[in-house]
C-alpha cells in the first residue's frame, strides 16, 4: 500500500534483527486515530485477528523452538500453525517471511475463550518479555512498515478495523513498541513531527 503523504527522516533508522529499514514516515500514522485500548474493549470480538498476521522466518523459528510450551494454547496441531513457504521480503529479518494460519476464523494464536493474543499471554504468564515470540507486525499493529516507510495497516486506512475513528492516533499507541524495535533516537523524531503537526 502506497504512503500518502510521506516524510523523509533524518536517517535510516534499521530494526533489531537487522530489518526492516525505514527512512520515511507516512503522515497519516499521526492523524488516523482509533480505540487503541485493546484488553479494555468489549466490542470487537478480536476481529482485528481474523486475518493472521506476517511473520518472519527467524520469528517462525523461534515460536516452533517453543513449540511443546506452547502447543496446549493454541488451537491446531504445531505442523498447523503458520501457512507453508517462505517468500523473500528484504523487510523482515531473515530476509523471508510466512503468515500465521487462520484457524475457526481467526489467528491460530487467538486464544480460544478469552482475548487476545496467545503468545503475548503465555510469555506475560512466565514473567518472559512477549517481543522473543510476539511477531513485530502484530505488536506494532495498526502501524506497519513496507518500502523504507512506517505508514498504518490497510484496515485502519479502508475503514475495515472496527475500531476505527476515536481514540488515541496510530503512532500514540504504537509509540513504545517503535521505540522497543527502532530505538529512541527514531521516538524523539516522531514525537518532533507529532507536535509540529498538532499545532499546524
Amino acid at each position: 500500500m502506497a504512503p500518502t503523504v510521506a516524510l523523509p527522516l533524518a536517517r535510516t533508522y534499521v530494526a533489531r534483527g537487522g530489518a526492516p529499514e525505514v527512512r520515511a514516515v507516512d503522515v497519516a500514522i499521526f492523524e488516523r486515530r482509533y480505540y487503541g485500548h485493546c484488553m479494555a474493549c468489549s466490542f470487537c470480538g478480536d476481529s482485528c485477528c481474523q486475518h493472521g498476521v506476517d511473520v518472519s522466518v527467524v520469528e517462525r523459528d523461534r515460536i516452533l523452538a517453543e513449540a511443546d510450551r506452547l502447543a496446549p494454547l493454541v488451537r491446531a496441531p504445531r505442523e498447523q500453525w503458520f501457512v507453508p513457504g517462505e517468500v523473500p521480503d528484504a523487510d523482515f529479518p531473515g530476509g523471508a517471511a510466512t503468515r500465521t494460519a487462520v484457524v475457526d476464523g481467526g489467528c491460530v494464536f487467538l486464544r480460544a475463550g478469552a482475548r487476545g493474543c496467545a503468545l503475548h499471554a503465555f510469555s506475560l504468564s512466565r514473567g518472559e518479555d512477549y517481543h522473543a515470540l510476539k511477531p513485530m507486525v502484530s505488536a506494532l499493529f495498526p502501524v506497519t512498515f513496507g518500502d523504507g516507510t512506517l505508514l498504518c495497516s490497510e484496515e485502519l486506512v479502508d475503514g475495515t478495523l472496527s475500531c476505527t475513528g476515536d481514540g488515541p492516533t496510530a503512532y500514540a499507541m504504537a509509540r513504545g513498541e517503535l521505540g522497543y524495535y527502532f530505538g529512541a533516537e527514531l521516538v524523539a523524531e516522531l514525537d518532533a513531527i507529532a507536535a509540529s503537526r498538532a499545532g499546524s
